[in-house]
C-alpha cells in the first residue's frame, strides 16, 4: 500500500527524523474524568524485539532498536512497520524511573495502560507480575511492592504482546492479517497512552457519577483503595466495626471546564480555585463492604454508601448538543483529590403527539443524524497521530450536519469521549465483535437481500455465526460488560449497540439483558442491520442498495426504527488513496457527483420520519484503505462532502 500521512503525522514524522530522544506523544492527560496532579506520561521511544514462538520465552537480550509509543509496530508512525504474526512475540522495554520520596512517604505507584492488543505479559526486573487478555480495554498494575523490593533508582519494565488477530475467537473490531475491502490492517501491541502516578495509600480508585435530571439529583458511588499493611487503612477498618465511617468531601462546580486546551491536571486545579460551589457533601461515609483486590492481594477494595447531592433549580443547566453543559466536581478523600465532570441529560424512547414511539433527549423527540465512525488513521492506524485529530473529525462531522457518531465496534481512547462530552457531539457505542473467521456469504451477502425481504434469522446457528467457542462467549460477555463500567460516565453516549451483522453474535435476549442490568439509562440497539431477535429498544436495519423502507417490526409498540448504516458511497482520489482498489456501495467520478447522490438518498431518509423512523448513520467519517467511501479522504486533507 502506498503510505499516506495526515498534517499532524508529517508533523512528527519530521520530528522522528530529527532523532529526538524526549519525543513527546499524545501528552494529555489521558484519563479527563478522573484527575489527579499526579502524572508522567510515559509514551516515546523504548526498546523493541520481535522474536518467534519457537525461540522460547525468554527476554531478548539484545533489543532491534526503537518502537515509538503508543503506535502499533504495524503503523508508520512506529518507526518499526512490521506486520505482527501469530507465531511471534512483541517484546517492550524501558526504565521507569522512581520517585523515592513520594514512596518512602507511603504512595503507592500506579502503572496504567490504555490497551494493549492482543495479550499483554508485564514483567518487572525480569519476573513476570502480570497477564491481561484484551485489546481494547485498560488495565493497571500496582508497581509498589515491586519499587519497594528494589534498591535501584529504577525499575526495569518489560512488556510482551502475543496477537493471533482474526485466527482465534478474540475481540478484533475490523483488523486482518489478509487486509481487503471491508477489513483493514491487522495491528498488535501498545496502541493507547502507558502512564503511572502516585496515590496516596488510602486512594480512590473509581467513581461511578449518575445523574438524575429530572429531579435534579447527582449520585456518587465511590470505590476506594488501600494497602493492608498500613497503619491508616487498619485505622479505617475499625472504624468501619463501629460504623464511624470514612470522611468525604464532594463539591460540584458551577461552570464547566468543557474547552479545548485542558491538557494536565494542573490547569485544571487552577480552574477549580476560582469556581462558585453549587452543591457540598462534607461528613462520615459509611463503608458498606471490604473486598480483597484480585488483582493485588495486598490491597483492598472499600465500596463506600452512595453519596446524593442535589444541585439548586436554578443552577440546573441541561446537556444538548447546542449546548453541552458539564459540570465540575471535586472529591477528596483522606489525602487524595480527584476531579472529574458530569452533566445533566437523558435520553429515553416516548410517544410523540402521534403515538410513535420517538428517541428523545431531555424529554423532547430528536432525530439522530450520524455517521459511522471507525477511527483509523493512515500513519497511526488505530491511533490518532494527535489528539488535535479527534477535535478535526468530531466538528467535521458537525460542521457538515451530523450531530451523532456511531463508534464503529471499536473502543477509543477515554479522550475521544471527552471531547464529544464536551463539544457536544452524540455517541452510539458498538461493542467490539469477535468470534472465528466469518462466513460473508452467510453474514454479509445472504443476509443482505433477506434484510431487504424481511425475512427474519435466529441467533442460534453458532457455526454459522462464528460463536462455538464458549470461552470465547465468555470472553465476549465479560469485555461487554468492562465496555459499559468504563465508558458510561460519559453523557455524550446515548446508545449501547451489542451486535453488528452477525458478526459473533450469540445469545442476544441474554446479552441485551446483561447490558441492561449493567446501565438501564441509555438504549440498546441489540442488532444492528440483521438477525433482529426482537429485543432491545431498536428496530435497527441496515441498507445500502434497496429503497429505504421501514422493516415490519413484530416489536412495533415497544421500539423505535433506525437506519443504523446506509450510503457508503465511493469516490477515490488518487493522490490520497492508499490502494487502487475501490470499495463501496455505488462509485463516483467527482465530488459534485458524489454530493449530488449523497444528498438524494439522505433526502429518502429523511421522508421516513413521519413514518417512525428516528435515525440515520451515513457510511462513513473518511476513507479506510479499499475503502474510499468517506467525507473525508483518509488523510484528512480533502473533504468530499
Amino acid at each position: 500500500m502506498k503510505q499516506l500521512y495526515t498534517s499532524w503525522g508529517e508533523k512528527l514524522k519530521e520530528e522522528m527524523k530529527v532523532g529526538k530522544e524526549d519525543l513527546a506523544v499524545l501528552t494529555e492527560y489521558p484519563r479527563p474524568s478522573m484527575m489527579r496532579d499526579s502524572y508522567e506520561n510515559l509514551n516515546g521511544w523504548w526498546d523493541y524485539a520481535i522474536t518467534k514462538q519457537l525461540d522460547g520465552e525468554k527476554i531478548p537480550d539484545i533489543y532491534n532498536g526503537k518502537i515509538l509509543v503508543p503506535y502499533s509496530p504495524e503503523a508508520a508512525l512506529s518507526g518499526v512497520e512490521h506486520q505482527l504474526q501469530p507465531d511471534e512475540y512483541l517484546w517492550y522495554h524501558r526504565e521507569l524511573v522512581l520517585d523515592r520520596k513520594k514512596l518512602d512517604q507511603g504512595m503507592r505507584l500506579l502503572l496504567h495502560f490504555g490497551a494493549v492488543d492482543q495479550t499483554a505479559y508485564v514483567y518487572v526486573d525480569g519476573k513476570e507480575v502480570m497477564t491481561h487478555v484484551g485489546g481494547y480495554l485498560p488495565f493497571t498494575l500496582d508497581l509498589t511492592p515491586y519499587a519497594r523490593e528494589s534498591r535501584a533508582d529504577a525499575l526495569d519494565l518489560v512488556v510482551k504482546v502475543k496477537d493471533v488477530s482474526d485466527t482465534s475467537y478474540h475481540a478484533r473490531g475490523k483488523q486482518k492479517l489478509q487486509r481487503g475491502g471491508m477489513y483493514y490492517t491487522a495491528q498488535s501491541g501498545i496502541w493507547q497512552t502507558v502512564w503511572m502516578e502516585y496515590v496516596p495509600a488510602l486512594a480512590i480508585a473509581e467513581v461511578n457519577v449518575v445523574a438524575d435530571s429530572d429531579h435534579g439529583k447527582v449520585c456518587f458511588t465511590i470505590l476506594a483503595q488501600g494497602k493492608n499493611e498500613t497503619n491508616e487503612l487498619t485505622d479505617i477498618c475499625e472504624n468501619f466495626m463501629t460504623n464511624a465511617g470514612l470522611p468525604v468531601t464532594i463539591r460540584i462546580f458551577a461552570s464547566s471546564h468543557a474547552r479545548a486546551n485542558i491538557e494536565t491536571p494542573h490547569a485544571k486545579i487552577q480552574e477549580i480555585s476560582g469556581k462558585t460551589v453549587i452543591a457540598e457533601y462534607k461528613d462520615s461515609t459509611i463503608i458498606r463492604k471490604k473486598v480483597e483486590s484480585s488483582d493485588n492481594p495486598e490491597n483492598s477494595n472499600l465500596y463506600l454508601e452512595d453519596i446524593v447531592l442535589e444541585i439548586p433549580e436554578a443552577d440546573r443547566k441541561f446537556w444538548s448538543v447546542e449546548t453541552p453543559y458539564l459540570y465540575d466536581y471535586e472529591i477528596l478523600l483522606g489525602e487524595d483529590v480527584i476531579y472529574g465532570y458530569f452533566a445533566l441529560r437523558t435520553f429515553t424512547k416516548e410517544k410523540d403527539k402521534d403515538g410513535i414511539w420517538r428517541i428523545c433527549l431531555n424529554h423532547h423527540p430528536i432525530f439522530m443524524e450520524g455517521v459511522l465512525d471507525q477511527g483509523y488513521w493512515p500513519d497511526g492506524l488505530m491511533t490518532p497521530p494527535a489528539d488535535a485529530a479527534y477535535i478535526f473529525d468530531i466538528m467535521g462531522m458537525k460542521e457538515t450536519g451530523f450531530h451523532m457518531i456511531r463508534k464503529h465496534i471499536k473502543i477509543e481512547p477515554e479522550r475521544f469521549y471527552f471531547h464529544c462530552d464536551r463539544l457536544g457531539m452524540i455517541v452510539w457505542q458498538d461493542m467490539v465483535n469477535g468470534g472465528r473467521s466469518y462466513k460473508d456469504w452467510y453474514v454479509t451477502y445472504l443476509a443482505t437481500v433477506l434484510s431487504f425481504l424481511q425475512i427474519k434469522s435466529n441467533d442460534r446457528h453458532r457455526k454459522l455465526l462464528s460463536r462455538e467457542d464458549e470461552a470465547g462467549q465468555r470472553e465476549w460477555q465479560q469485555e461487554m460488560l468492562e465496555t459499559i463500567a468504563l465508558l458510561k460516565k460519559h453523557p455524550c453516549i446515548s446508545t449501547w449497540v451489542i451486535f453488528n451483522e452477525g458478526w459473533g453474535q450469540f445469545s442476544t435476549k441474554d446479552m441485551v439483558t446483561l447490558a441492561r442490568r449493567a446501565d438501564d439509562s441509555r438504549l440498546i440497539d441489540a442488532a444492528s442491520g440483521w438477525y433482529d431477535q426482537g429485543c432491545g429498544d431498536m428496530n435497527s436495519f441496515h441498507n445500502y442498495f434497496f429503497p429505504l423502507v421501514i422493516p415490519r417490526d413484530p416489536k412495533k409498540n415497544e421500539r423505535v426504527a433506525v437506519l443504523s448504516e446506509y450510503g457508503g458511497y465511493s469516490y477515490g482520489i488518487p493522490e490520497h488513496t492508499t490502494t487502487e482498489a475501490i470499495y463501496g456501495y455505488g462509485t463516483y467520478k467527482d465530488t459534485e457527483s458524489l454530493k449530488a447522490a449523497y444528498e438524494k438518498r439522505r433526502q429518502e431518509a429523511m421522508r421516513l420520519i413521519p413514518q417512525g423512523l428516528c435515525a440515520s448513520v451515513y457510511t462513513q467519517v473518511s476513507d479506510i484503505e479499499d475503502e474510499v467511501n468517506g467525507i473525508y479522504t483518509y488523510d484528512r486533507k480533502v473533504k468530499k462532502i
